[in-house]
């Protein structure tokens, strides 16, 4: 196991103050870097740790912040700030990036090789980066098959995978139908893995608060799409000795 050195950073994005963890791998050389996006809920402890465990891969990674350093733990509140954010693509670009400046501006961070990968709101955000033509050689979502603007999503550069839970209510067949027919006309490299008995969010341990109704744990694919990440990453941004 590699020591890995995290820090809170502070930074500007969608008129909040926002606070997101880095993680660095040991040593002093550049590294792949990979951008992370949390749930609706925002950054928590499950991102701060899947930062930690990329970095201990060898990854620079970011784990970035949505609502001005807050969680928010009520459903409605959460909402009521990610429906609008998820309606308005410039804005999510917008928060995307802010967090891709402070990823960018680490010294350790190898510009060439940049990913993003992201979870419901999060997710979305790092297909918006793509659909904006950001540089990056690969974008992993989960729970997130959101569609773009028409004709968008031909300036993704990079293979797109997504997984989603095949009794996800939020993302459902349609919506699955949508996502991959915008990816399949706009010539990208995508890959879809519908996880089998899984709700939305099924990849987040549970939580001590009240959920939206579809969401639910589910620890073996949770466990799986973690590991569908990390292969997506070790194929499209290896990290060399």
């Amino acid at each position: 196991m590699t020591t890995v050195t995290t820090r809170a950073v502070e930074y500007a994005a969608d008129n909040l103050p926002m606070i997101g963890h880095l993680a660095l791998p040991a040593g002093a050389d550049r590294r792949p870097a990979v951008l992370i996006g949390p749930e609706g809920m925002g950054l928590s402890d499950v991102e701060r740790r899947r930062a930690e465990a990329l970095a201990e891969l060898g990854y620079v990674a970011l784990a970035f912040d949505l609502h001005g350093g807050r969680y928010l733990s009520d459903p409605q509140e959460m909402l009521a700030r990610c429906l609008p954010l998820l309606s308005d693509p410039d804005r999510m670009r917008s928060v995307g990036h802010g967090a891709l400046d402070v990823l960018r501006a680490e010294p350790r961070a190898d510009l060439d090789r940049v990913a993003a990968v992201g979870y419901g709101t999060g997710g979305a955000i790092a297909l918006e980066l793509g659909r904006d033509g950001v540089d990056l050689r690969a974008i992993g979502t989960v729970n997130a098959l959101t569609t773009g603007r028409p004709g968008e999503a031909a300036r993704i550069r990079c293979p797109v995978w997504a997984g989603v839970g095949s009794e996800d209510p939020i993302m459902p067949p349609a919506q699955r139908e949508a996502f991959t027919a915008e990816m399949q006309a706009a010539g990208v490299d995508w890959r879809l893995t519908v996880y089998g008995g899984a709700l939305h969010a099924f990849h987040h341990p549970p939580v001590d608060h009240a959920a939206p109704p579809g969401v639910g744990y589910h620890p073996r694919h949770a466990r799986r799409a973690w590991h569908d990440v990390v292969a997506l990453l070790t194929e499209c941004l290896p990290v060399t000795p």
